[in-house]
């Protein structure tokens, strides 16, 4: 795990709005992510398939969980609403917690990145070993 280094002088608090803000892009960033496996395991190609009680549970589960994801970011993001704009809060321990560099990097607040969604769409092709 990498810790993220702070600049002489710089305080590690995060604006908490912006920090719940963060995790609201994540979650949805998550949703697209596993709606885009949607097609792949639905298109059309075997109706024996698309007729097994397995290949729909397995659909309604990607529903299901992207369902979620977007149900807990809008909660956040509600959440965040009432939270005092000068609330702040110091996130490098939470984010030592967390696996992925780029997520670290978008929810740093003062960090402003495309969603990994976006990055992977784009990617034509590109391979990144974890």
């Amino acid at each position: 795990m990498s810790q993220l280094p702070y600049e002489a002088g710089d305080s590690p608090d995060e604006p908490l709005r912006e920090v719940m803000a963060k995790v609201c892009s994540e979650l949805v960033d998550v949703a697209d992510l596993i709606e885009r496996l949607e097609p792949l395991l639905s298109d059309g190609g075997s109706t024996e398939l698309l007729a097994s009680p397995d290949h729909m549970r397995l659909m309604q589960g990607i529903d299901l969980a992207v369902q979620k994801a977007r149900g807990l970011a809008a909660f956040l993001e509600g959440v965040s609403e009432e939270v005092a704009p000068e609330l702040a809060v110091d996130i490098t321990e939470a984010l030592k917690l967390v696996n992925l560099d780029d997520m670290k990097r978008h929810l740093k607040a003062s960090t402003r990145t495309a969603p990994s969604s976006e990055a992977y769409k784009n990617a034509s092709g590109d391979l990144e070993f974890f």
